[in-house]
C-alpha cells in the first residue's frame, strides 16, 4: 500500500543565525531541524545541562555514596531492552570503579515477570543479598515493587525516563525528568542518560567529601550512553545529541569497551566510520534480541565483559539470537499482512488503528511487528501475543498525531475493567489484558483513535529537503553532512528527492535493487533500494523515476564513492 504516498518538500526557514560560511542547503537542513544559532553546533560535553537541574539527583547521589562508604550490597534492577541493558552495564561497571565492592544486577524475565520492578524482582534482589535497589530505565510506575521493597526494609532509588502517572511510587529518591517536580530541560533523555546523570551527581558528591570516587572519569562510559540513547529511539534534542556524539567519537577513536568492539566486529562495522544509524540498526537489535527471545543477561554480560575473547563469544550468541528473531519476525509480519489483506479494505477504508492477534505469535517480537505493520499501512498498530501468565501482552506503535500512551489511558478511564496494566511513550507503549477482553478493547481503542486522529494524519506523507544540484553529489559534501550529525529521531537525517534516468537495474542479494542513475546534469551515480518487491522490480520499461533518497559514502574494495540510498522509488515513464 504505497500508492497513496505524497512527497512534500520542507519549506525554507530563517537560517540567519547559522554560520554564513556554511552552504545555503546545509544552513537550511539545520534550521529546518530547529538549530537557529551557531553555538547549537557545539556538541562538546560543556554544553550538557547541569545535573543539579534533575530533581532528586543529589539525594540519590548522597544515598549511593553512603552505600559505597558502608559497602552495602547495591542491586541494579534493569529492563529487558537495549536502553535497559546499557543502563544496567553502565551502573554496575561505574559503581564498581567508584569503589562499590558488592554490586549485582537483576533483570525481569519478559515472559514470567513482566516489566519493571515487581515484587518478584524484589525477591530476586533479596536472594542476592541486596541492601539498596536502584532501578534503571524503569520504576516510575512500579508501585507494588517499591512497596514490597519498603516492606522488606530496602531503600529504592528510581532512575527512569518514562512518563509518570498521577501518583508516584514511595521510593527513597526518584530521578526522572518526566515527573511533575522536575525542571530538567531535556525531557527526551533516555534511561541510560538519566543513569549517567545520577553518576555525575555521585561523582560531584564524592568530590565534596574528598572520596576517591570523585576522581573517576565518567567519559569512559559514553560509548554505552550513546548506544542506549540511539537504541531507545528518543528524540535527539541538544542534550542527547551531545551524549551520542561524544560516545561516537570515543568509539571511532578506538576507546570503547570490548563488548561494543565485539558487536561492531560481528556486524561488520568499522569503528572509525561509525554513524549513529549503525548503533540503531546493527548493534541495538542484537542486544534487544537477547531480551526478546532468551535472557537479557547475555547482552548485559557482553557489555560488561573486560575481555575481548569472552565478549566475542557473547556477541556471536547475540548475533545468532538476532537471526532467529528476524526469522520469527518475518513469519509474524507475513501473518499480519495476510490478516489485514483479508479485511479487503483499501488504505482509505482501513480503521484508524489496527489491533492484531494470532495464537502462535511470539511475545518477544510483537513490538517489532507492530512497528513494521505501522510502517506498511501507516496506521497506529497494537499487536498481541499470549504471555506465560495467561494474559495477552500487547505492544503498540503510533504515528504522528496520536499519543499512544494517552490513548491507552483514555481507554482505561472509559473502561477500567479492560486493561490490566499499561505504560510507555507517545509513539510506543505496552499493555496487558485478559484474552476475553480483546474484542472489547479493540472496539474501545478504535473508537478513541477515530475521535482523536485527524484525517490528514492518516495520509502517508514523506517530508524531504528538496532536490540537489551537481555540487552536492561529492564525497566532501556527504562527509560534511555526516559531521553535522548525529542524525536520528527528532533530528532526521537529510532526505532528498529528484527525478533520475534509470541507466541500469538489477537485483542483488535476495531482494535489493541495485541501480545506476543519471541526473538532469548528466552526473552518473550508483544507487540501492533495499527490500523491494521483486514482482515489480527490476522493470526495464521504466526509464525515468522520482527517487526519495539519502546520501551515503560507499566503501568497497578500497574505493569510496557517493551512493544514493533509495527510500522510495516512484516510476514516471
Amino acid at each position: 500500500m504505497t500508492d497513496a504516498l505524497t512527497i512534500k518538500r520542507r519549506a525554507d526557514v530563517d537560517d540567519s543565525g547559522l554560520p554564513p560560511e556554511l552552504p545555503h542547503i546545509v544552513r537550511q537542513l539545520l534550521a529546518r531541524r530547529g538549530l537557529t544559532a551557531a553555538e547549537q553546533l557545539d556538541l562538546s560535553l560543556q554544553q550538557l545541562p547541569h545535573f543539579t537541574d534533575l530533581h532528586d539527583a543529589k539525594r540519590a547521589a548522597a544515598r549511593l555514596l553512603q552505600a559505597i562508604e558502608q559497602q552495602e550490597h547495591i542491586c541494579i534492577c534493569g529492563d529487558f531492552d537495549a536502553d535497559g541493558a546499557t543502563s544496567t552495564a553502565l551502573m554496575v561497571s561505574a559503581l564498581r570503579e567508584m569503589g562499590a565492592q558488592q554490586v549485582s544486577y537483576c533483570v525481569p524475565n519478559r515472559f514470567t515477570d513482566g516489566y519493571g520492578l515487581s515484587p518478584n524482582v524484589v525477591r530476586y534482589a533479596q536472594q542476592q543479598g541486596a541492601q539498596l535497589l536502584v532501578t534503571v530505565d524503569s520504576g516510575i510506575s512500579c508501585h507494588a515493587g517499591v512497596a514490597a521493597a519498603n516492606e522488606a526494609g530496602l531503600d529504592v532509588i528510581i532512575t527512569d525516563h518514562h512518563l509518570a502517572g498521577s501518583e508516584l511510587p514511595a521510593a527513597y529518591a526518584i530521578v526522572n525528568p518526566n515527573q511533575p517536580a522536575c525542571g530538567f530541560v531535556s525531557k527526551s533523555i533516555a534511561g541510560v542518560g538519566v543513569a549517567f546523570y545520577v553518576l555525575l551527581a555521585l561523582r560531584a558528591c564524592a568530590r565534596d567529601k574528598q572520596h576517591p570516587a570523585g576522581r573517576v572519569n565518567l567519559a569512559e562510559w559514553l560509548d554505552l550512553v550513546a548506544l542506549g540513547t540511539v537504541a531507545d529511539v528518543v528524540k535527539l534534542d541538544g542534550t542527547n545529541r551531545v551524549l551520542v556524539q561524544q560516545g561516537l567519537q570515543r568509539i571511532r577513536a578506538g576507546h570503547c569497551r570490548p563488548g561494543i568492539h565485539a558487536l561492531l566486529h560481528v556486524t561488520q562495522r568499522e569503528p572509525e566510520r561509525l554513524q549513529a544509524s549503525d548503533l540503531g540498526f546493527a548493534l541495538a537489535p542484537r542486544i534487544n534480541a537477547a531480551g526478546r527471545l532468551d535472557d537479557m543477561a547475555i547482552g548485559i554480560e557482553c557489555l560488561l565483559s573486560d575481555h575481548l575473547t569472552m565478549a566475542t563469544e557473547l556477541a556471536a550468541k547475540l548475533n545468532d539470537l538476532n537471526a532467529e528473531r528476524r526469522s520469527i519476525e518475518t513469519e509474524m509480519r507475513e501473518s499480519a499482512a495476510t490478516y489485514v489483506a483479508e479485511l479487503q479494505l483499501s488504505e482509505e477504508q482501513l480503521p484508524p488503528l489496527l489491533v492484531l492477534h494470532q495464537e502462535d505469535w511470539h511475545q518477544g517480537v510483537v513490538g517489532i511487528v507492530a512497528g513494521r505493520v505501522k510502517e506498511q499501512f501507516h496506521r497506529p498498530t497494537i499487536t498481541f501475543a499470549a504471555g506465560d501468565d495467561g494474559l495477552l501482552k500487547g505492544s503498540a506503535r503510533s504515528i504522528p498525531g496520536l499519543n499512544m500512551r494517552d490513548l491507552l489511558e483514555r481507554v482505561h478511564t472509559l473502561h477500567p475493567e479492560l486493561i490490566e496494566r499499561f505504560g510507555g511513550h507517545a509513539m510506543a507503549a505496552g499493555l496487558s489484558l485478559a484474552p476475553e477482553n480483546l474484542e472489547a478493547f479493540q472496539h474501545a481503542a478504535v473508537a478513541v483513535a477515530t475521535e482523536w486522529l485527524e484525517a490528514e494524519a492518516l495520509q502517508r506523507t514523506i517530508l524531504t529537503d528538496g532536490g540537489l544540484d551537481a555540487s552536492c553529489f561529492t564525497q566532501d559534501f556527504v562527509a560534511q553532512l555526516q559531521r553535522l550529525g548525529p542524525w536520528g529521531q527528532g533530528f532526521p537525517e537529510p532526505l532528498f528527492d529528484d527525478v533520475f534516468e534509470l541507466v541500469q537495474q538489477r537485483i542483488v542479494g535476495q531482494n535489493h535493487l541495485k541501480l545506476v542513475v543519471q541526473t538532469a546534469d548528466g552526473i552518473v551515480l550508483d544507487a540501492i533500494a533495499f527490500n523491494v518487491d521483486t514482482q515489480e522490480w527490476p522493470n526495464l520499461s521504466v526509464r525515468k523515476a522520482q527517487l526519495v533518497y539519502k546520501l551515503q559514502l560507499n566503501h568497497f574494495r578500497g574505493r569510496t564513492n557517493v551512493q544514493l540510498l533509495v527510500e522510495h522509488l516512484l516510476p514516471l515513464r
